[in-house]
């Protein structure tokens, strides 16, 4: 486990080298571990591959002989430290904090056509037809391993090596919302109208991020996802 500044407001705590279901798992726990125990002036905590970022008002922490960061650091050791020993030394009672518990979610995709206007050159870059694309990306058991570049932005581990497409040479100024995408070894969906160069190959009516919602991302960090495709009439209906 390694500290090291972001700017002057923030820390990133790294946990590994690799992203491996154990490690996202820690990175979870951890996260759960500052949030249970915030402090006025900590900002934000965001959990992602293998990396906790903590995010601090720099005014709000009382330095003493120490740096602002060293200070911040030394709380969050005491709290991880305290976590990973199992919990009671952190809060002091016999009930366990623990990451809110990932969720399976399924999202019913229309591939091609409008729908997925890169779906084609994805089957051709990979050597396979429209069908085996669709076939062996619903067929994958994916992992959110990170939320970012927009609200509700998910990037999805778990991407058959098959499917692995590099991004299109030129951007999208705007990608519809909905949109899944291939980016090199991951698969997501596209939560807002955003510029966007990932390659698309279908897209899910379901609403990936909504500030009306009590939690406005769909997705989480360590969230399990299944692809199901649909026809483009149960596209219609589900709208």
């Amino acid at each position: 486990m390694t500290f090291a500044p972001l700017g002057d407001s923030a820390v990133v705590v790294t946990l590994g080298q690799s992203i491996e279901v154990s490690t996202l798992d820690r990175v979870r726990a951890i996260a759960a571990a500052v949030e249970s125990a915030r402090a006025p002036g900590i900002l934000d905590v965001v959990p992602a591959y293998t990396t906790v970022t903590v995010f601090y008002d720099p005014v709000a922490f009382t330095t003493g002989p120490t740096s602002v960061y060293e200070h911040v650091v030394a709380f969050l050791r005491e709290r991880i430290e305290a976590a990973e020993r199992g919990w009671l030394g952190l809060i002091g009672t016999n009930r366990e904090p623990k990451p809110t518990a990932a969720k399976t979610v399924e999202i019913p995709v229309c591939y091609g056509g409008e729908f997925g206007p890169d779906l084609e050159e994805v089957a051709r870059h990979c050597r396979l037809s429209v069908r085996e694309v669709i076939a062996q990306h619903t067929a994958g058991k994916y992992v959110v391993q990170a939320i970012g570049f927009a609200p509700g932005f998910c990037y999805l581990g778990g991407l058959a090596s098959a499917l692995h497409t590099p991004r299109r040479p030129t951007p999208r100024p705007a990608v519809t919302p909905g949109s899944v995408g291939i980016g090199w070894q991951h698969t997501g969906v596209y939560p807002a109208a955003t510029p966007g160069g990932w390659q698309l190959i279908g897209r899910t009516p379901l609403t990936m991020f909504d500030v009306e919602r009590e939690h406005p991302s769909l997705l989480a960090v360590g969230d399990h996802v299944k692809f199901r495709s649909i026809k483009p009439e149960e596209f219609a209906a589900w709208k």
